[in-house]
């Protein structure tokens, strides 16, 4: 048997069937009689889905962020989210995650970078990586979490 895990970070707000269905705020083909003034939750999905859960089916299935794990985080990152840690002392700090990309030789600025990728044919491939723009509203490509950062669960969504 195989084990399986749900990281989903969604938008809720709470409203009878009948009112998101009436609304048209859920897909024309998911009316069901059954759930018409039961109470639950509109979902938004990151990707812009919209459906509707029953409150109990709800409450079972999402918790309230107010401070992930930071296995958390890092599914937030690869869902293309910022995060940061409440803990954090500095002001407006975040991280992203840049994806791996293709180099191609004359984006490049950097001379030992624009050397190697011409060396490679004119383009090499960059692995992905964290980032970290720091309170000093500087970058920091590569970051790396201490110990304290891996066992905090004070990590939150950034807004967008």
């Amino acid at each position: 048997m195989h084990q399986y895990i749900k990281t989903q970070v969604v938008k809720a707000e709470p409203m009878t069937y009948r009112k998101a269905y009436e609304s048209g705020l859920i897909p024309e083909n998911s009316y069901i009689s059954e759930f018409d003034d039961a109470l639950g939750y509109l979902l938004i999905h990151m990707d812009g889905f919209r459906d509707w859960k029953p409150k109990e089916v709800f409450d079972e299935e999402y918790k309230k962020v107010e401070g992930m794990t930071f296995g958390h985080a890092i599914q937030a990152l690869k869902a293309g989210h910022k995060v940061a840690r409440k803990g954090w002392n500095g002001k407006g700090m975040f991280l992203w995650l840049k994806p791996a990309a293709t180099v191609k030789a004359e984006w490049c600025k950097d001379p030992m970078l624009k050397g190697l990728a011409e060396a490679n044919g004119g383009e090499i491939e960059a692995l992905g990586t964290i980032c970290m723009f720091t309170a000093q509203k500087q970058i920091l490509s590569g970051w790396l979490a201490s110990q304290t950062d891996m066992l905090s669960e004070d990590w939150e969504i950034v807004s967008e």
